[in-house]
């Protein structure tokens, strides 16, 4: 049986008498894009922020590649290849989109922000940034500041970001957040290709989204994961129907 590249075993995590993650067990294969999804205040981005160690758990594991992961800080597991995307955009507003993306590079190799200096000027940096510029499908705007950005462009960089850290696992909390149509056509396209490269775990609200791209799927409700599978099975799932997904109707995208 073949490893899984990422493995939750039994993740705890409370908050006074609240329980937020509650004995999640899932794992994601090598290639794979493993989407995960509830309602509002299921216990999905607590979940997220437990597998990239800026919130420790209570109980339970989390696994990399075989190597438990599940008491080392954010920025080890930065160094294993495990990347996230916010929620919420987390860029420097008053810097290019190239320098943002500059910026992460030099802090994967592991290097302080203090020689930013450096990140600008290294042949190696710039090329770096342009690459996963190139990926995202912004490379015409690598010299724009990002606060020039539409909101559109500063996610798409944000995933460029996340991919000059090298990742061999991303997880991406909510990457359609505040998109129009046509913004989110692009993104699911974008992530269309990009799953071809790396592994993918998707937090998202938009269910066309989800449903055209994701190769398992799983429901978080009240912290507790309560089915996993196949798109197919999840849309059939009872359960799932009467806890999050209702009667409505999900359309596949296609291209």
């Amino acid at each position: 049986m073949v490893e899984p590249l990422l493995a939750v075993k039994g993740l705890v995590r409370r908050f006074g008498g609240i329980i937020a993650t509650d004995h999640v067990s899932l794992d994601v294969a090598q290639g794979e894009l493993h989407a995960i999804i509830g309602p509002n205040g299921a216990g999905k981005t607590t979940l997220i922020s437990q597998l990239t160690g800026h919130l420790a758990p209570d109980a339970g594991s989390v696994s990399l590649a075989g190597r438990d992961i599940t008491h080392l800080p954010a920025y080890r597991r930065s160094a294993l290849g495990l990347a996230r995307s916010f929620q919420i955009t987390s860029l420097l507003p008053d810097f290019t989109a190239a320098d943002n993306v500059a910026l992460a590079a030099q802090a994967h190799d592991g290097h302080s922000f203090r020689f930013f200096g450096d990140a600008r000027s290294e042949a190696r940096l710039r090329d770096a940034a342009q690459a996963a510029l190139q990926r995202v499908g912004l490379a015409d705007r690598g010299n724009v500041l990002v606060s020039r950005l539409s909101h559109g462009e500063q996610r798409e960089l944000e995933l460029a970001v996340a991919l000059a850290t090298k990742p061999q696992l991303l997880l991406l909390d909510e990457p359609m957040a505040g998109l129009g149509v046509t913004e989110s056509a692009r993104m699911v396209k974008l992530l269309q290709e990009l799953r071809k490269q790396v592994t993918l775990v998707l937090v998202e609200h938009d269910m066309e989204a989800v449903f055209a791209l994701a190769d398992r799927i799983s429901v978080l409700v009240y912290g507790r994961v309560i089915a996993s599978g196949a798109p197919s099975e999840i849309r059939q799932n009872d359960e799932v129907k009467r806890a999050y997904l209702g009667d409505q109707h999900v359309v596949v995208r296609h291209g």
